[in-house]
């Protein structure tokens, strides 16, 4: 696992960064400020694990802390850069990192967790937080389980833009556990010009015996879980969507 980076948002870091989840992104500072922000002191340390193209780091450096952002793509990472350049950006991997200094909060949301497509990987990355954190130090995540897999992740979505095109054609395989989702972007580079891209993102759908099971080998004890409804999500995303409170 040594060297592993994931970079699969590479190609479509540009389309992500144009409002990829924006309902999603829309509504997490709202949980942010009702069930994080209160356990933290003001100008806590906090780590935004995949941090993608700096959606959560936004709100987070907003409110006063003092934030790194870690992510596997390049491409995402300049674009929450540009988006937030005060905070502290880090190419690496969830399955392989390690920090000197700690954080107060270790944050991973919009089921980045997912994936990670071997439980043992997982457990390697709660286990890389446990040592980034302080003691009492907070790790919270969200993950995709079974009924978003099958539901959201069966069928066709098309998004059209004057500028872009997005096809993601999306199916769940029951007996392996994998949702995969097939993208294809058309990007106008220029008039009359416009480049494809083709990538395919895969997530693994874990029961929530086998999150809890992960986070307790990798050290934590104090583990809550709450439906997305009960943390104040809505919409679609909102739907098969779990948050794990764990603390060190």
């Amino acid at each position: 696992m040594a060297g592993q980076r994931y970079d699969k948002y590479d190609p479509i870091a540009w389309c992500y960064s144009r409002g990829w989840g924006k309902d999603f992104h829309e509504r997490m500072p709202a949980v942010l400020h009702d069930w994080v922000f209160p356990r933290l002191a003001p100008g806590a340390r906090v780590l935004d694990l995949c941090c993608g193209s700096g959606d959560l780091t936004v709100p987070l450096q907003a409110a006063g802390f003092k934030v790194t952002g870690l992510d596997g793509s390049a491409e995402m990472l300049a674009f929450a850069r540009a988006r937030v350049p005060e905070a502290e950006f880090i190419l690496a991997d969830a399955r392989n990192f390690h920090f000197e200094n700690k954080f107060d909060a270790v944050l991973s949301t919009f089921d980045s967790l997912n994936h990670i497509l071997v439980l043992e990987e997982l457990e390697c990355a709660f286990r890389n937080v446990y040592n980034a954190l302080v003691d009492g130090g907070l790790f919270m995540f969200d993950m995709n389980m079974q009924e978003s897999f099958e539901t959201l992740w069966q069928g066709t979505f098309a998004t059209v833009e004057p500028e872009y095109v997005t096809l993601t054609r999306g199916r769940y395989d029951v007996e392996e556990k994998i949702g995969r989702a097939q993208i294809t972007t058309f990007r106008q580079q220029q008039e009359g010009v416009w480049t494809r891209a083709d990538v395919e993102v895969l997530e693994r759908c874990y029961t929530e015996a086998e999150i809890l099971n992960a986070l307790e080998r990798a050290g934590f004890t104090s583990i809550t879980v709450r439906d997305a409804y009960e943390v104040g999500m809505r919409g679609a995303n909102a739907l098969g969507r779990a948050f794990f409170f764990a603390v060190k």
